[in-house]
Parts: C-alpha cells; sequence; structure tokens
C-alpha cells in the first residue's frame, strides 16, 4: 500500500487492498485540492497506471472531476456530507444556535463533535468581527490542541480517554500546545470545576479560544459550541467571562431541546 500522512487508522489483514487504494488516492487529492496522475502517484507510491485506473472508476461515479490533465474531488461528498451532518444529533436547530453566538460574540463561533479521536467541526459561523481562521466543516482537529476537543474530553469516560491519547499522541502545534498525560489530566479536571475549556494559543500561534461541552444527562460530552478569535482581542477584561456565559448558556439550551426532542 502506499504511503499516506492523511488522518487514517493503521490497516489490517480485514481490509480490501483495491478500496485500501481509492481512499489513499482520495486522501492525497484532498490535500494538493488538484493534481495530475504522475504527482498522485509520486505521492502515494502507486503506480501511473494504477492511479489512472482507480480516478477513473471514481470519476464514472461523480466523486472525481477531470479539468484537462488534472483530477479534483467532486461534488458528490458534499450529497454524503450534507447527509452526515443532518445525521448529528439536533443538527436541525444547533445550526441557528451557533449563528447566534456568532452574532452575540462578534467573533468564529463553531459547534464541534468527536469522531475517532479527532474534534471535527459540524457548522461554523462568523460574527461581524471573525477573523479568517484556517477551519472549515468537516475539518479534524487534535483534541487536546483545541477549546472544543478538552471541553468533550473532560467529561468522555477514563477509557475513551486513554485509548484517544494512547491512538494518536499528545503532538505539539506551538510552543503553548499540552504534550504530557499529567498536564491533560490537569487541565481536564480545571475544565470540570470550570464548566468550560480554553486554548491559549495551543493550535495556533496569535488565537485565543473558549468552548462549553453539550452533554447528555448522564453528563457525556456529545459535542461542544466553541468561540475562537485573536488572543488580544478575547482576552480583553471581561470578554472571556462574557464568551464563557454566552457558551454556557447556549450549550444548557442545546441540551435541554436534546433532552425532550
Amino acid at each position: 500500500m502506499g504511503n499516506d500522512t492523511g488522518d487514517q487508522t493503521k490497516s489490517s489483514n480485514r481490509t480490501i487492498t483495491s478500496v485500501e487504494t481509492s481512499i489513499t488516492i482520495i486522501r492525497a487529492l484532498k490535500r494538493k485540492e488538484t493534481a495530475g496522475i504522475n504527482e498522485l502517484a509520486e505521492a502515494t507510491g502507486y503506480s501511473k497506471a494504477n492511479v489512472y485506473k482507480h480516478l477513473t472508476t471514481l470519476r464514472e461515479h461523480g466523486f472525481v472531476v477531470r479539468e484537462n490533465s488534472t483530477y479534483r474531488l467532486g461534488l458528490k461528498y458534499l450529497d454524503f456530507g450534507g447527509l452526515v451532518r443532518e445525521q448529528i444529533e439536533g443538527s436541525q436547530w444547533i445550526k441557528s444556535k451557533i449563528a447566534e453566538v456568532a452574532e452575540m460574540t462578534g467573533e468564529v463561533a463553531q459547534y464541534m463533535v468527536e469522531d475517532r479521536g479527532k474534534s471535527v467541526i459540524v457548522f461554523k459561523e462568523v460574527g461581524h468581527q471573525g477573523v479568517a481562521i484556517r477551519t472549515r466543516v468537516g475539518k479534524h482537529l487534535p483534541v487536546h490542541q483545541v477549546a472544543s476537543g478538552k471541553a468533550m474530553l473532560a467529561y468522555l469516560p477514563d477509557a475513551r480517554i486513554e485509548e484517544i491519547v494512547t491512538t494518536h499522541g499528545l503532538p505539539a502545534a506551538t510552543e503553548n500546545t499540552i504534550t504530557t498525560r499529567q498536564a491533560l489530566s490537569n487541565e481536564l479536571e480545571t475544565v470540570r470545576e470550570r464548566g468550560y475549556a480554553v486554548n491559549r494559543a495551543e493550535s495556533t500561534k496569535g488565537l485565543f479560544a473558549v468552548a462549553a461541552p453539550v452533554r447528555t444527562p448522564d453528563e457525556t460530552a456529545i459535542g461542544a459550541c466553541t468561540v475562537s478569535g485573536p488572543s488580544y482581542r478575547i482576552k480583553k477584561d471581561g470578554k472571556i467571562d462574557h464568551i464563557a456565559e454566552v457558551l454556557l448558556g447556549m450549550a444548557n439550551e442545546i441540551e435541554l431541546n436534546l433532552a425532550h426532542s
């Protein structure tokens, strides 16, 4: 199988090689956005003939589009992605709640869920002074680096936390990133004490974020509401407390809707 630096887990002998090949090519194309056969063959380690065969099959089913001599991902994924998002519990009213958070704080507001040990963006809205941050719906982020991830980790069972850390490790993105299990354990205890999590430029330099978990009646986290913005602005007098209050209130509304829907 070819090399792939994307977010995949180790293959087992129960997987189908041809499917693994297609997935590897798709991930390489996702990273490069557009690429030709030679470039994809080099990126994956597969032969040009093999890459061409898989791209042709994917193209016939709408998953890949060819433009002259290059390829890009097709809109067929949007159909699947839209359906997956609709299946998120409470999605029918979470989107409007996140829009409210963006309007009330003026910053970037997002709703995240945990999947396969990553924090995944499900909804994103930008307030009137929100800055461009390198996130998009569907982006998978390391849970220990972001406020939303820590907010969810704090309310997951200990066995699940251990599984996630063992699988993904604690890689650093900045000098502020938590990189030891003891530091992570201490941080999660703080999250439980105050009810919300923060990201102090731990994923991106100059970025500060606050997140509140969304929990089931047994207090297991199923998602998190988060607000992100420039550190200098978020850390102004009283703004962290204001954002936390907004997020905790919104998370509580979502929890009540989930409990009574």
